[in-house]
């Protein structure tokens, strides 16, 4: 697909036929006891799951799926009002190019009054990608334009220490799996805390995504991460900001 038909396709998310909102999982800073951004995690518009939504998305309508969730998160966003920042998920081989495909979000987030820099774009290990640098020029081009950069799931997918090597996003999630169990696994223990001393050194952000319980979260304030997400503090509810929970001190 040439770049005149992947722009027709995904202008305004037309391309893609299923209806979507948005559900919101707040990552929050466990010290402060605040949020500090919530993840945009998509869901039909009849509460369908994400799977069954992705179940949905090919080759041929993934760059309409991807502006669609875009320009979804921030009206979402707005309409819950959420009190922080929204974060995004996007697929690297649904931008063809990083400046156009652009367009449609930075339009979406002027008409919505969002600001630019409420916005974080997560990229995950997950996706195979298909051209490294084509990646790179990606979060280049989103940091230029004032967003927040993720690597999410990291640890758990195709990019790795590479991806960190030429890009330094401004957050690093780290993947469920290393998280699991981590209070009581040494090995887990260790590998973290030097992954997070390395993000230190380099200005990263670090993100501990699946917490689920009060014991992990507790290893990971001792490792020095303040920053995690799980089901310990909320799950994603459709359409509003959940309040957080925290466990007693």
């Amino acid at each position: 697909m040439g770049e005149r038909d992947s722009c027709g396709a995904c202008r305004n998310g037309e391309g893609f036929a299923g209806a979507i909102t948005m559900a919101f999982q707040p990552i929050v800073d466990a010290v402060e006891r605040k949020v500090f951004a919530h993840e945009a995690l998509v869901r039909g518009a009849d509460g369908a799951s994400a799977a069954d939504v992705l179940s949905s998305v090919d080759a041929n309508n993934q760059y309409a799926f991807d502006q669609k969730c875009r320009v979804r998160a921030l009206e979402c966003a707005v309409e819950a009002q959420l009190p922080a920042m929204v974060s995004i998920n996007f697929l690297p081989n649904a931008v063809y190019n990083p400046e156009h495909c652009l367009r449609t979000t930075l339009a979406a987030a002027q008409r919505l009054n969002w600001p630019l820099s409420r916005i974080i774009f997560e990229v995950t290990e997950h996706e195979a990608v298909i051209d490294h640098r084509h990646l790179l020029s990606i979060l280049m081009t989103y940091r230029a334009h004032g967003f927040l950069t993720a690597i999410d799931d990291f640890g758990a997918g195709y990019a790795g220490l590479n991806l960190l090597a030429d890009f330094q996003p401004d957050l690093l999630k780290l993947d469920i799996g290393l998280i699991r169990s981590i209070d009581t696994d040494k090995v887990r223990q260790r590998i973290v805390r030097h992954v997070s001393q390395l993000c230190d050194d380099l200005g990263v952000r670090v993100i501990g995504e699946g917490v689920e319980t009060a014991e992990e979260s507790s290893a990971l304030l001792d490792i020095g991460i303040v920053l995690q997400q799980g089901f310990l503090f909320a799950r994603p509810v459709i359409g509003k900001a959940t309040v957080p929970g925290f466990p007693a001190r």
